[in-house]
């Protein structure tokens, strides 16, 4: 499952990231032009809000989760989340969090 949500996480970077570009240099590198753009209407304002409070949602999971099993990179996802996506942080997180860690023992594994 790790591999897929590394691709899922690759994937979720580099696609959304293609249609960013082409917007800014049909339009012009402007945030706030974009973000006038996100709420040109109450179909695209409802999606903009729908992946603000996912983004948020994730952002407290990463933070509870990350105190309680001490996994303190899977912290990362959050910036992910926020300038890239919840398409690449949230893959993200969950390839973060489903790491493997060895004990000396080679019988005994345990998730951190």
């Amino acid at each position: 499952m790790r591999g897929i949500f590394l691709l899922l996480a690759i994937w979720g970077a580099i696609h959304p990231m293609y249609y960013f570009i082409t917007w800014f240099t049909e339009n012009g590198w402007s945030i706030t032009a974009m973000v006038d753009a996100w709420h040109a209407n109450a179909a695209s304002s409802g999606l903009v809000w729908d992946l603000t409070i996912a983004a948020i949602a994730l952002t407290v999971w990463i933070i509870s989760e990350a105190y309680a099993r001490k996994n303190w990179l899977s912290l990362i996802a959050i910036p992910a989340t926020f300038l890239i996506g919840v398409s690449c942080g949230l893959p993200l997180y969950l390839y973060l969090r489903d790491r493997i860690v060895y004990a000396r023992d080679a019988h005994v594994v345990r998730n951190l």
